[in-house]
């Protein structure tokens, strides 16, 4: 199967929206050294750009968790790939996240951390399909609300390609 990349959100528009997450982060953590929470591996590169604007004192770890596998629909069975490194003991965490669609596997991720104690998480995600919630989940800093189709780029994934792509862009099947 061949696939085509549709242009949606540039590069720019992207980093000018990152900058503008970050000042409101930098606000909201004045004081408080949050540990930002990467989910890998869609997140990365967001996470590299927001802390890049951070001028707070904060730190970094990182969970793999997986529901696509090598499909364009979730299957809503979430598999812990590689936990934290960091105890979250009432500490201030800031989960960032790529993409949220049937909002199931945030969900899980959410009420795996609160069973840790800590002191807050607050969610942040560049990417919202609002139209496919199945679960609401709290998102407290958001990049861009998207329709209902299968992106990459930007660090999403296709079967792991198209990671690289500075755009995000819509994934349509050539002939389509």
């Amino acid at each position: 199967m061949r696939y085509k990349i549709k242009p949606f959100i540039s590069s720019e528009d992207i980093q000018k929206r990152v900058k503008e997450i970050a000042v409101a982060i930098n606000n909201d953590f004045k004081d408080k050294n949050p540990l930002l929470i990467g989910i890998l591996k869609g997140a990365f590169i967001f996470l590299a750009d927001l802390a890049k604007h951070l001028t707070i004192s904060c730190e970094f770890d990182f969970m793999a968790v997986s529901s696509y596998g090598d499909s364009t629909i979730s299957s809503g069975v979430v598999r812990i790939l590689k936990d934290l490194d960091e105890s979250i003991l009432d500490r201030n965490i800031i989960l960032v996240e790529d993409i949220v669609d049937t909002g199931l596997t945030l969900d899980y991720i959410l009420n795996f951390l609160k069973n840790r104690s800590p002191r807050e998480i607050k969610i942040c995600v560049l990417l919202d399909k609002k139209e496919c919630r199945k679960k609401e989940v709290p998102i407290h800093y958001l990049g861009f609300v998207i329709p209902n189709k299968f992106v990459v780029g930007y660090g999403l994934d296709y079967q792991q390609k198209f990671r690289n792509l500075p755009y995000i862009g819509i994934l349509e099947k050539e002939g389509d």
